[in-house]
């Protein structure tokens, strides 16, 4: 009898454990299924086309990874930007990426979207381009004929040494460490201002700038963007006899270049503007800023569609302190705010994210402090606002040193409305947006995220831009033509 309860009592512990143990492995993959279902892209769908694709961009994703856990110093996102781009490039999912079309562009700055490569080899080469050396500054501007003898023409003044000078503040690489170069978020930006000051006279000869337009919408739609919304300062443009032209005049140049582009380009949907001066300024200064914003939209129905303030939020002059005058722009011109771009929790950059969103912003830029405020991220879900990232640009500006640990990914695993874009590319060697994909992907997103969360970006894209109901369907249209191409032409690779 001892024995038969022995028996009956092992059988019995044998079922308790089978038990636990099955219930263990069932709630695993419940939790794995949930959170799947919870990820960006989730309702995406691949046909078997897509599939097959997927394949390739995975395999590659998985490698590239699993030598990261083996040498984690080999995992690029985990490094600066200024540091590894060139390897970047050689990245075969970066290479995946790089050919696929993206829709569109929401966060981009005008006098910082071209390559170095063209400003310095075609832009400082151009005639009439004078050269100062006065006091250890160095400026560079073009004349017909200088005022005073401060001034040498550049091609006469060319040398080795300040050839290189002017690549070095044309841009914030660096031949040393740039983490060491660029200790804090302060020093960065110092450098990162000054290159906008520098090139400001090289840029904005108006016949300079109109190239220079074609240019940065040019290498936006060779990394197959099909749209792009620039947020502009609408800086002050000179021609050689001393005539400047101003906001609505320099807005007026911005279209004639983006008609002549969508000529040439006929794939290519357009360019429109949001009207973005900075924020370095006074609450007096602000009210000029919301009267010429009345005059462009009066002007440019359609092409000028927003109003932001950029430069620095931690030092810059916080929404709040000019929440009135905003609040009676806001009837007639939405909103895209920079907010959040800041690591001091509770400071009034931090707050901005707050005044963005009672402001009803229909985009925030950068949002990078978001996910430390639950219930405005509740907002931001419910008001359908999205988040502009720009992963790159928060990595050069010290905001976050290894993407793994940007908070987007908290964006990501619960499907927030997200864009990704590419800030300032042309500052540090990139080019369009493939760069920013790559990062998210690979270093921001989880693991298994896939082809669907590319697919998702596009969607958001064109959804959260400012584009009409029209161009959106047009932009749709191009796009999936593109795609297909694409995926035919990886599954060429497949067979």
């Amino acid at each position: 009898m001892k024995i038969v309860i022995c028996i009956v009592f092992v059988v019995f512990c044998r079922s308790i454990h089978a038990k636990v143990n099955n219930d263990y492995w069932s709630q695993r993959a419940k939790l794995l299924q949930s959170e799947k279902k919870s990820m960006f892209g989730h309702g995406i769908v691949l046909d078997a086309s897509e599939q097959a694709v997927n394949e390739i961009l995975m395999k590659a994703k998985n490698e590239e990874i699993d030598k990261g856990f083996k040498d984690p110093s080999s995992f690029l996102p985990s490094q600066n930007f200024l540091r590894v781009h060139d390897s970047i490039d050689n990245s075969t999912v970066f290479r995946v990426i790089r050919d696929m079309p993206k829709g569109a562009a929401l966060h981009v700055h005008d006098t910082a979207i071209v390559s170095l490569d063209y400003v310095y080899h075609n832009l400082t080469y151009r005639p009439n381009l004078y050269v100062s050396q006065q006091d250890d500054s160095l400026r560079l501007r073009f004349f017909d004929k200088p005022k005073n003898d401060s001034w040498t023409l550049l091609s006469d003044a060319r040398n080795e040494t300040l050839d290189a000078r002017i690549k070095r503040q044309l841009s914030l690489e660096v031949d040393a460490d740039p983490d060491v170069v660029y200790p804090n978020g302060n020093a960065v930006w110092k450098k990162f201002i000054s290159i906008f000051v520098f090139g400001r006279d090289l840029i904005c000869y108006r016949p300079v700038f109109e190239d220079y337009t074609y240019q940065g919408l040019l290498e936006f739609y060779q990394d197959n963007v099909l749209y792009v919304e620039l947020r502009t300062i609408l800086p002050t443009l000179y021609e050689l006899n001393g005539t400047e032209y101003g906001p609505i005049e320099v807005a007026r140049i911005y279209q004639r270049v983006a008609e002549r582009f969508e000529r040439d380009h006929p794939d290519f949907v357009g360019l429109k503007l949001i009207y973005a001066p900075s924020r370095r300024v006074n609450a007096s200064k602000v009210r000029e800023y919301v009267a010429t914003a009345r005059s462009l939209v009066d002007a440019f129905p359609g092409f000028v569609v927003g109003f932001d303030l950029v430069s620095q939020e931690d030092i810059g002059l916080p929404l709040v302190e000019v929440a009135d005058q905003l609040l009676d722009l806001n009837n007639e011109l939405p909103f895209f705010f920079h907010a959040g771009e800041t690591n001091w929790y509770g400071s009034s950059s931090d707050e901005n994210l707050l005044d963005a969103v009672l402001l009803n912003t229909r985009r925030i830029g950068h949002g990078y402090a978001l996910v430390k405020h639950p219930e405005l991220l509740e907002m931001v879900r419910r008001r359908n606002i999205a988040i502009e990232l720009c992963p790159v640009s928060n990595q050069v500006l010290a905001l976050v040193r290894d993407q793994r640990n940007h908070p987007a990914s908290v964006l990501f695993a619960a499907d927030y409305p997200v864009v990704v874009s590419s800030d300032d590319p042309g500052l540090w060697a990139a080019r369009g947006l493939s760069y920013d994909f790559y990062e998210a992907f690979l270093g921001i997103m989880s693991r298994r995220a896939d082809l669907k969360v590319f697919k998702k970006l596009v969607y958001n894209s064109i959804q959260y831009s400012a584009m009409s109901k029209e161009d959106k369907w047009k932009a749709l249209d191009i796009w999936l033509n593109k795609w297909q191409a694409f995926i035919n032409k990886y599954l060429g690779r497949v067979s």
